[in-house]
């Protein structure tokens, strides 16, 4: 046969790929090879981990790491974020074949746990608690930041991952599909590197973004300090109360993300694997003024007027200090975050981040380096991804818009345990469901694959920024004062349970579990506005719950929510103890 009869029988997308090689092929013949396929600008986390990702999908990928950081780095160092949750766990253990340090070198988390303000905070036992009473299934851990990149760095130079020590000053794109450019310089030297592709993962400095002028900022204005503290700070023991105690019955309360919240505020304390305890106050400026809380003397001030027991072990254990960082409105965004057409990407804090609380910093970084990893692959062996780049650009901005109102404007909420315990567990209940599943099933590197799947995207899009609009406007109704007790996020809840299982492992059948998914959460979210709207409806006396009751009540979204809750409910029962209310449990046959 031929070659014209050969490229005759061809697929079209098979004769776009030959076309796509031949092109490059022509491009390339009087233009240098360049030195390597990628250039990632950053050897933090997340440029770390996609140089990893990348070599493990690809053995043959020439990767270059520009690192102005000499390694190894000190355990002490540290930014937001060192607790992991399941996408993220997954992405390091699973993806990048980090379990067994994970197991030996980090400290398995025993999940979220909130202790809400009351009378003073002068007793954590006489707080209402959200957390898990033991372990659940799927490991997660609490990360020294420092060791697991320093870790990361040893297993990218034994795989063969070139690093070049310097800080990138500029990139110059090749034309006409040719090779970037990259200028660094290392003390008064300054040198260049040639890459088909270049990736941004240099962090807040954002260097790419600034070049390109895609920086975006959000509506999302909070701040952060922290610190560490060279010992291990026991939160489980600051009662000695037998029924506090009694409350787990697996597991220890210090090896939580434990999070402190007060209205317009929250204080987290993370054990680590080094024996350090990490200390942050994050703050909504409508509620703590940034400049309350910026230096060490203020936070520790601040700690003595709202959160005076952490306030007290800090003061015991003031020698042991060990740095204080702080992070001005932290939250922010890009305009775009891969181009497929001029070969370049962001990844990390680079590109977005949202907030700290729900510690989904990572997990963006698992969803975007899965992206990145796969559309260079598919690049590199010759198939044209411009259009594909599009549609995981658009993708992974829309996730992080979702994301972000989750928690914008959402500060105010925190001062209130009956909303707050409610729109954690949602959260959870909905990151379990969706983006849990989506990633344990590999679907988000397929989407482009399957549009399909979109319009079901967009719907839960829409669920979830209808059911945060929901919380505030709850917020500003609801003022019960419920007695100390554990609300259980995990255990007596089945819906939980269900959610949890399923985003374990690839599921035998994926559209049938998704469509079970979305099912659940929609009654998920009819239940919650039911009993709410059901608890308020007696309120006659006071107009502004009952104007807010009407508004509920003519809002024809709400309303197929609590329709499907009550269809769904008559055979497919879920709990009902996540809310805490004082309503009549509402029963549908």
């Amino acid at each position: 046969m031929d070659a014209r009869a050969h490229v005759s029988q061809l697929s079209r997308e098979a004769r776009g790929d030959l076309a796509q090689r031949i092109k490059t092929r022509l491009l390339d013949v009087d233009a240098a090879a360049p030195d390597h396929d990628v250039a990632i600008m950053g050897g933090g986390v997340a440029g770390l981990a996609l140089a990893l990702e990348m070599r493990i999908a690809r053995p043959q990928t020439r990767i270059l790491i520009i690192e102005p950081t000499t390694r190894p780095v000190p355990e002490v160092t540290h930014t937001v974020g060192e607790s992991t949750v399941e996408i993220s766990a997954q992405y390091l253990r699973d993806r990048l074949g980090l379990a067994d340090h994970l197991h030996t070198s980090q400290i398995r988390k025993m999940g979220l746990r909130m202790f809400f303000s009351h009378n003073g905070n002068t007793d954590i036992a006489e707080r209402v608690e959200l957390g898990s009473s033991r372990f659940i299934p799927q490991v997660t851990y609490q990360i020294d930041r420092g060791r697991l990149e320093n870790e990361l760095y040893r297993r990218c130079r034994s795989g063969g991952i070139d690093v070049a020590s310097g800080r990138v000053r500029s990139v110059e794109f090749g034309p006409g599909g040719r090779a970037h450019t990259v200028s660094l310089q290392s003390g008064r030297e300054v040198t260049r590197a040639t890459c088909r592709w270049v990736v941004d993962a240099s962090g807040r400095n954002r260097a790419l973004s600034r070049q390109l002028d895609l920086r975006n900022a959000n509506e999302h204005n909070c701040n952060a300090v922290w610190l560490r503290v060279a010992t291990e700070i026991d939160i489980g023991q600051w009662s000695d109360d037998q029924d506090w105690q009694a409350r787990i019955v697996e597991g220890d309360r210090a090896l939580s993300t434990n999070h402190l919240m007060g209205e317009g505020y929250w204080v987290w304390l993370i054990r680590l694997a080094s024996g350090a305890t990490s200390v942050g106050i994050v703050a909504d400026p409508a509620f703590h003024a940034f400049d309350q809380f910026n230096t060490l003397a203020k936070a520790r001030s601040w700690l003595r007027e709202h959160e005076p027991q952490c306030a007290q072990v800090l003061q015991e254990h003031e020698h042991l200090i060990q740095d204080f960082r702080v992070m001005k409105k932290y939250s922010h965004g890009v305009s775009k975050v891969y181009d497929g057409r001029d070969r370049w990407c962001l990844t990390g804090d680079s590109a977005i981040f949202l907030d700290p609380l729900y510690s989904s910093g990572l997990d963006l970084v698992a969803i975007g380096n899965g992206l990145i990893t796969d559309m260079i692959g598919r690049e590199l062996d010759g198939e044209d991804v411009v259009a594909r780049s599009g549609i995981s650009d658009s993708l992974f901005r829309s996730l992080a818009e979702m994301w972000l109102a989750v928690y914008c404007d959402q500060y105010a909420l925190m001062g209130s345990p009956v909303v707050m315990s409610a729109k954690v567990i949602w959260d959870i209940a909905f990151y379990w469901g969706f983006l849990g599943f989506l990633y344990s099933n590999g679907r988000f590197v397929s989407v482009a694959d399957d549009p399909e799947v979109v319009p079901h995207l967009e719907g839960l899009i829409k669920l979830s920024n209808r059911m945060q609009l929901f919380f505030r406007e709850w917020a500003t109704v609801e003022n019960a004062h419920p007695a100390a007790q554990l609300v259980d996020l995990y255990s007596p809840l089945n819906f939980m349970s269900t959610l949890h299982t399923a985003m374990m492992g690839k599921a035998a059948d994926f559209t049938g579990r998704f469509d079970a998914n979305v099912r659940l959460l929609h009654q998920l979210g009819g239940q919650l506005v039911e009993t709410v709207v059901a608890d308020k409806c007696g309120s006659f006396s006071e107009d502004g719950v009952m104007r807010q009751v009407q508004v509920w009540q003519q809002d024809s979204f709400l309303r197929e929510l609590r329709s499907i809750y009550r269809r769904e409910q008559a055979t497919n029962p879920i709990s009902r103890d996540w809310i805490l209310s004082d309503a009549p449990a509402l029963e549908f046959s």
